[in-house]
């Protein structure tokens, strides 16, 4: 028997989200006060928060209070891990609002107990000097295959990068560290072609936001890669502290931009990674710092 009209919209109603759908659904945050917004965690998690969701759904509500200003710069720290069985509240606090210019501070809340502080800055686009650093040479990611196929072989060792949310299409330039261990290679710096997997709203704030959950993905690498490590395969501890980000340019992040990254130093339990993403004309767009815990705990002989 052929299936009605209405049996056809139950059967589209029952299509699983797209991993993308449910990034969007992350940066949907519900407004419950003139300055308080509260975000949701998907089905998929890791164990604690993931540091970008903070960063993208911190966006998200500084940038609902402003207007048509764009974001040029956040700075955040990260105090506490969240619960991801309960929503989080980001309290924003109004410090400026100039013709140009805003600056807000969120807090994300959970339980009463501050997880996370992050300062944003707002400007409008205006004319002054213009030039960038150089984009390194890489192949072009339509030529490279997703970080997903990647995984095979390896499933054991990265269960948790396997079954986290997929939203972004990355593609590395260069192999990841779980190849990299098999091969003994070391290397100082990790370039990743990145998109949104599907396209975005033509909301800019979307677009600022979804580069903002990447920016957390992959800066980390290239500490661990410098000395010859890897996710999966070592007892490594990771935990950001803080994480910056200074946009510079209009972009939309569901073309391709690649996030070059590079780590200038580890030292007193600590690794410093700094990242560029650029555009596939080359243009610098914006430009990240993080700093985490990195712990090594090297297999007794």
């Amino acid at each position: 028997m052929g299936a009605s009209l209405d049996d056809t919209a139950n059967v589209e109603q029952t299509k699983p989200v797209s991993d993308l759908g449910v990034l969007l659904d992350l940066l949907d945050l519900q407004q419950t006060d003139e300055n308080v917004f509260v975000g949701q965690h998907p089905e998929k998690v890791w164990s604690r928060t993931f540091g970008g969701q903070l960063v993208a759904q911190a966006i998200i509500a500084a940038g609902r209070t402003v207007g048509d200003r764009p974001v040029h710069a956040v700075n955040a720290h990260f105090v506490r891990g969240g619960d991801v069985k309960q929503p989080i509240e980001y309290h924003v606090e109004r410090h400026r609002d100039g013709r140009a210019f805003a600056n807000r501070t969120v807090t994300a809340i959970q339980d009463g107990q501050e997880l996370f502080v992050m300062l944003a800055a707002f400007q409008q686009y205006g004319k002054g000097l213009d030039h960038s650093s150089a984009q390194p040479e890489v192949p072009d990611p339509e030529t490279l295959p997703r970080v997903e196929e990647s995984f095979a072989g390896f499933e054991d060792k990265l269960q948790m990068f396997v079954e986290a949310p997929h939203p972004i299409d990355m593609r590395y330039t260069n192999d990841p560290a779980w190849i990299m261990k098999g091969t003994g290679e070391r290397l100082n710096h990790n370039r990743v072609w990145m998109r949104a997997d599907g396209q975005l709203p033509d909301d800019p704030l979307i677009h600022v936001a979804a580069l903002g959950y990447s920016s957390d993905t992959t800066v980390l690498d290239s500490i661990i890669t410098t000395h010859g490590l890897s996710w999966g395969h070592d007892r490594i501890l990771a935990a950001t502290v803080n994480h910056s980000i200074w946009f510079h340019r209009p972009f939309r992040f569901d073309d391709w931009a690649l996030y070059a990254t590079e780590s200038p130093v580890a030292a007193g339990s600590r690794g410093l990674a700094m990242g560029h993403f650029y555009s596939r004309t080359g243009d610098l767009l914006a430009t990240t710092v993080q700093e985490g815990v990195i712990r090594h705990f090297p297999a007794r002989g």
